[in-house]
C-alpha cells in the first residue's frame, strides 16, 4: 500500500498542492485547505485490519510507530519518510476515569482525556510532529524561509519550539505580552526560539504572522495550516481505540481558534469511512463567556462566525475572537450534532475548583469544558448513562498562578468558594493539633 495525501481547497474549489508546499489558504477563493486522503488505498484494508494493525503499533518501541500520531501513519502523513519525521513520542495519553468526579454529577461514565500529559504538555504536540516533519522534507525538496513561526496564546509556542529544537529548524513566537502563564512562557525561552512579546492580543500577533507567511519571510505553523490538523485529529482516533473500539456518546471540546473541532471529526469521519465505527459521538464546543464568537454565532442561528474582541479570561489559551478554524467547526458540529456551550469566570474557576478535590488538577482551559458538561448535565441534555469524554487540552502544572490566585481569592469578579490556603503557624505542637481538630 503506497497511500498519498495532499492540500485541498476546503471550500470545493478543484485546487490542490503538495503537502510540502507553503500555501495556508486557497490562491483561488482565499479558503481555507484541508488535508485529502487517498480513501481508495486504504479501504484495501477491512476496519478489522486496521484496529488489528493500529493495535500492534500502540505505544511499542518501533520507530517511529510507537507515537500515538505516527502509529497511524497512513492516516495521518504517509509522505514523510520514516527518517524525517521528528518525534517526541507524542499521544498515547492517560484516558482517565474521573470516577470520582462523574459522581458528583451523577454521572458513572466519565471519562478525561488528558492531552496534557504530553513532551511540552499540551495536545499542540500531536500537530507540530506532523507540520515539523513535513517542513523538513519541504526543506530537502527547496524550500526556503528564515524559520518556522506561530502565533501563540501559549502551548503552540511551547510545541513548536521543542519540535523546532529537536529538528535544527529556527523558530520565531509572537505572543501577546503579559498575557500568558509564565509555565508558558518560558518554554520557548528554554528550546532557543526569538521569542518576541507584542503589546496586543492573540489576534492581534496572529494578524503580523499570517502577513511574515504571505510574504514568505516565515513558515506558518498556526492551526490554520491544514498540516496542524492531522495530528490533532489522532486524539479522537485514540479515544475509541482506548475505549476497545467503542464510540463514547459525547465528546465536550475546549473551544479558542476551533481547529481542534474540525481534527476530532475529521478523524471520526475516516473511522467510519473506513469500516471502524458506525457512528459518531455527539460534540460539545466549550467556549469562555469573555471569549465566545461560536457560542454567539450558534446561539442565533447564524452560518458564519462574525469577530469579536475577545476580553481577558483565565483561559487565556482560549481568548481568542476572530477564530481561523471557524468554518471547519462549522462543518464539525453540523456533522457531529454538535452543541456549543460557554462558561462564564465563575463557573470555570468553581468547575477547577470542584474537578481538583477529586484528585484532578485541572487547567482553566479543561474548566470551561468541566463547566459546560455540568450546565448540560443539569439541563438534561446529558443523561446520567451516557459515557462522556472531556479533553484536556493541557497541563494543569503550567497554570499554577490561576491556581494560587484561586484559592488566595484574588482572581477579581470571582468568588472563590472551595479556596483552600495554606495556614502558617509557629512551631507549636499544640496548635497544630489544633489546626487539624479544627478542619476534621
Amino acid at each position: 500500500m503506497s497511500p498519498n495525501a495532499t492540500l485541498r481547497c476546503f471550500s470545493g474549489c478543484d485546487e490542490s498542492f503538495p503537502v510540502t508546499r507553503a500555501v495556508y489558504r486557497c490562491p483561488r477563493c482565499g479558503g481555507l485547505l484541508e488535508v485529502a486522503h487517498d480513501m481508495d488505498a486504504l479501504a484495501r484494508l477491512s476496519g478489522d485490519e486496521w484496529r488489528q494493525l493500529f493495535d500492534s503499533r500502540y505505544m511499542k518501541t518501533q520507530w517511529p510507530y510507537g507515537s500515538g500520531v505516527w502509529g497511524k501513519k497512513e492516516w495521518v502523513m504517509p509522505v514523510v519518510p520514516d527518517e524525517l519525521i521528528v518525534s517526541m513520542y507524542e499521544g498515547g495519553t492517560n484516558l482517565f476515569w474521573a470516577e470520582r468526579y462523574g459522581k458528583t454529577l451523577g454521572l458513572s461514565d466519565l471519562w478525561v482525556k488528558l492531552c496534557g500529559n504530553s513532551h511540552s504538555g499540551s495536545f499542540k504536540d500531536l500537530g507540530m510532529t506532523v507540520l515539523v516533519s513535513v517542513v523538513r522534507l519541504a526543506m530537502q525538496q527547496g524550500l526556503q524561509v528564515k524559520a518556522v513561526a506561530c502565533a501563540s496564546t501559549g502551548d503552540t509556542s511551547a510545541a513548536l519550539a521543542a519540535y523546532g529544537a529537536a529538528a535544527e529548524l529556527p523558530v520565531v513566537v509572537l505572543l501577546p505580552r503579559g498575557k500568558i502563564s509564565t509555565g508558558q512562557l518560558v518554554q520557548p525561552i528554554a528550546h532557543g526560539a526569538l521569542v518576541l512579546g507584542l503589546d496586543t492580543d492573540f489576534d492581534g500577533c496572529m494578524a503580523i504572522v499570517k502577513r511574515l507567511a504571505e510574504e514568505g519571510i516565515v513558515y506558518l505553523a498556526n492551526s490554520m495550516n491544514a498540516l496542524r490538523l492531522e495530528g490533532q485529529k489522532t486524539v479522537g482516533i485514540e479515544i475509541v481505540q482506548q475505549l476497545d473500539w467503542q464510540v463514547p456518546d459525547w465528546i465536550i471540546l475546549p473551544s479558542g481558534n476551533l481547529g481542534n473541532a474540525s481534527a476530532i471529526h475529521a478523524g471520526f469521519e475516516m473511522m467510519k469511512a473506513l469500516g471502524l465505527i458506525d457512528r459518531f459521538p455527539r460534540l460539545v464546543m466549550a467556549q469562555a463567556e469573555q471569549a465566545n464568537p461560536l457560542y454567539r454565532a450558534w446561539s442565533a442561528g447564524e452560518r458564519e462566525v462574525t469577530p469579536m474582541q475577545a476580553q481577558p479570561t483565565q483561559a487565556t489559551a482560549i481568548q481568542i475572537g476572530n477564530p481561523v478554524s471557524a468554518p471547519r467547526a462549522l462543518r464539525a458540529l453540523h456533522a457531529m450534532n454538535g452543541i456549543v456551550e460557554q462558561a462564564s469566570e465563575q463557573e470555570l474557576a468553581d468547575a477547577a475548583a470542584r474537578a481538583d478535590r477529586t484528585g484532578m488538577y485541572t487547567c482553566p482551559h479543561t474548566a470551561v469544558a468541566l463547566a459546560a458538561l455540568e450546565k448540560l448535565v443539569a439541563r438534561g441534555t446529558i443523561a446520567p448513562g451516557e459515557r462522556v469524554v472531556c479533553v484536556s487540552t493541557a497541563n494543569g502544572l503550567k497554570f499554577t498562578e490561576f491556581k494560587t490566585r484561586y484559592h488566595d481569592g484574588q482572581i477579581p469578579g470571582v468568588v472563590s468558594h472551595a479556596k483552600n490556603p495554606p495556614l502558617t503557624l509557629p512551631p507549636d505542637f499544640g496548635q497544630v493539633v489544633d489546626a487539624i481538630n479544627a478542619r476534621f
